[in-house]
């Protein structure tokens, strides 16, 4: 682990896998592949280009609060539309900025051809964070004590 992971840091140590639906696929369906993967979102991809994402959040939002039936809803018709991306060269902290200021939790990584290679959440990222802080607080420590020369 470096100081300053980049995001693809993160899909080498969690892997590239990538869940995904189509569009026409029901909600439920899609929820249902959720639970089966114990993840909180779906990309949404037809053809090899990504339409849109759907996440536990579209759900609660555009399903259930609206009264709407998961069996007879699409994907199409609740997902995300506007995804934003990254590329796996970018930083970490550029990453959670992206997430911080758009307020979603997983964030498609894409190749110079804007082909997903990836996903990451806010969770990966906050825990790639935490083990480098430590990282830095173990260096800075042997340093004040003389484990290493300065």
């Amino acid at each position: 682990m470096e100081l300053f992971d980049d995001v693809e840091s993160i899909l080498d140590h969690k892997g590239h896998q990538v869940w995904f639906i189509g569009p026409e696929a029901t909600v439920f369906d899609a929820i249902r592949w959720m639970s089966e993967k114990n993840v909180g979102a779906l990309l949404v991809i037809e053809s090899g280009d990504l339409l849109g994402i759907i996440s536990e959040r579209d759900y609660t939002r555009k399903v259930i609060l609206k009264d709407r039936s998961s069996k007879h809803t699409t994907v199409r018709e609740i997902m995300t539309e506007d995804v934003q991306t990254i590329r796996a060269d970018a930083t970490v902290e550029e990453a959670m900025r992206i997430m911080t200021r758009h307020h979603f939790r997983h964030l498609p990584v894409v190749d110079r051809d804007g082909h997903v290679t990836g996903l990451v959440s806010i969770g990966d990222l906050v825990e790639r964070t935490i083990a480098t802080q430590r990282l830095v607080l173990e260096q800075l420590e042997g340093y004040i004590i003389g484990r290493y020369p300065g």
